[in-house]
């Protein structure tokens, strides 16, 4: 059974930062790609960045680009997701994501193992 932990939330002013981590148990098809995704209150789960296991990252939702980062540690079954310059439309719940089956790297669907979330908040 695949577990994914999240730690790294809590709340900010706008424009600050946080640096949210993801711990993988060990399932390889939980750490080939893994990623992070987001739902605010009534909203839809969205993906916000993906990575493969070399550390090539595989795209980052239009609105987060240049302000998070993605990236990763095999030795250690880590991911990480750093948030600067953080907005108020950026809380949310965050999720960590493994296992990926295919189609859009950020769509929700096209992954089987998530984590239990954190929550960002944002004023």
């Amino acid at each position: 059974h695949v577990q994914l932990v999240e730690s790294g939330g809590g709340s900010v002013q706008a424009g600050g930062s946080l640096s949210l981590s993801c711990t993988a148990s060990e399932f390889s098809d939980a750490r080939v790609c893994m990623g992070w995704f987001r739902q605010a209150p009534g909203k839809e789960c969205e993906g916000v960045a993906t990575i493969l296991s070399g550390g090539r990252v595989t795209d980052y939702h239009a609105s987060v680009k240049g302000r998070f980062a993605i990236s990763r540690d095999n030795a250690n079954n880590m991911e990480w997701l750093q948030m600067n310059s953080l907005k108020p439309e950026d809380t949310g719940m965050y999720y960590c994501a493994g296992g990926y089956k295919g189609g859009s790297y950020l769509a929700p669907s096209a992954w089987t193992y998530w984590g239990q979330g954190t929550q960002v908040t944002v004023s």
